[in-house]
């Protein structure tokens, strides 16, 4: 499972298409051409024209592909008037895209994720019709990225902190991490069946299992600590200084009592206590200290 996550978290938008239609992405799809569209593209001759390099376009003919999405067309042969044909839409239009792309793991969530309960539905990133010649999975911009950012401007502005993710680099994109059809975890985070975050698809040395391990998703994750977009500490931790950062959970009690999860029992006011990892190096889990000295 955790090896099919890891190879899953690569995949571009583009690969995934490529996987759910059976072709290489950016290949037309075959046996079809603009004649295999009539009696439509009589009228919609652009729509038409750039069809056959459409995904869509492997469902078959006009009857099969266009009818698929707006109705039966011989109404509207016989009175060409925008009230006698569907034109899918929102909320409708998203549970007509659902109706075969709800078959795919991917889209398992779609219908209740984040971007649903938000009233954003599939026409809002993707071009049904087409796209731009560079752009996969039929986004309307590429690359995908500045879909996000068109929405998501905070957590745009983050990637331009000192300590941060780099996109573009290495493949990374937000749809490494998230599945903008909805994903299992907060957020529309992919995760693993056993509720793995994807930061662990490139730092697989986090991963364990470890036999005394520090975090395990019950108590924590990765985003207990760190800052997922970007930060203006080292590491990308949540707080400047590493003990704040441990007090989050680590405190000290009153005098007389200890601490818990689990007691910290050091005197803090002391600045030789005051870096953690000093000692506690294995912060991410030990195979031999439970105190995670090593």
């Amino acid at each position: 499972m955790r090896t099919w996550h890891r190879l899953f978290s690569a995949l571009s938008v583009s690969a995934l298409v490529a996987l759910g239609t059976g072709q290489a992405a950016g290949q037309p799809a075959k046996g079809h051409d603009v004649a295999a569209f009539a009696p439509c593209s009589d009228c919609h001759d652009t729509v038409a024209a750039h069809f056959p390099n459409n995904p869509h376009a492997r469902l078959g003919d006009s009857k099969a592909v266009c009818e698929s999405c707006h109705g039966d067309t011989a109404k509207h042969l016989a009175n060409p008037d925008a009230s006698t044909i569907a034109v899918p839409k929102g909320a409708a239009g998203a549970k007509i895209c659902l109706g075969c792309h709800q078959k795919s793991p991917e889209f398992d969530r779609a219908g209740h994720g984040f971007h649903a309960a938000a009233a954003v539905n599939c026409t809002d990133c993707h071009s049904v019709h087409g796209s731009p010649a560079t752009a996969p999975a039929l986004l309307r911009t590429t690359p995908s990225t500045q879909l996000c950012e068109s929405c998501h401007p905070a957590q745009k502005n983050l990637f331009a902190k000192p300590y941060a993710h780099h996109l573009a680099r290495g493949g990374m994109e937000c749809v490494s991490c998230h599945n903008p059809h909805g994903g299992r975890g907060e957020h529309n985070l992919k995760t693993t069946s056993a509720g793995e975050l994807p930061c662990l698809s490139c730092h697989t040395e986090k991963q364990g299992p470890f036999v005394f391990s520090h975090v395990s998703g019950f108590e924590g994750n990765c985003l207990t600590c760190h800052e997922p977009h970007g930060s203006n500490n080292p590491k990308m931790l949540i707080r400047a200084r590493v003990d704040q950062v441990c007090l989050e959970c680590h405190t000290t009690l009153p005098a007389g009592t200890l601490g818990a999860q689990p007691p910290s029992f050091h005197d803090l006011r002391s600045a030789r206590y005051q870096n953690c990892t000093v000692c506690h190096v294995a912060v991410h889990g030990s195979n031999s200290s439970p105190m995670l000295l090593k």
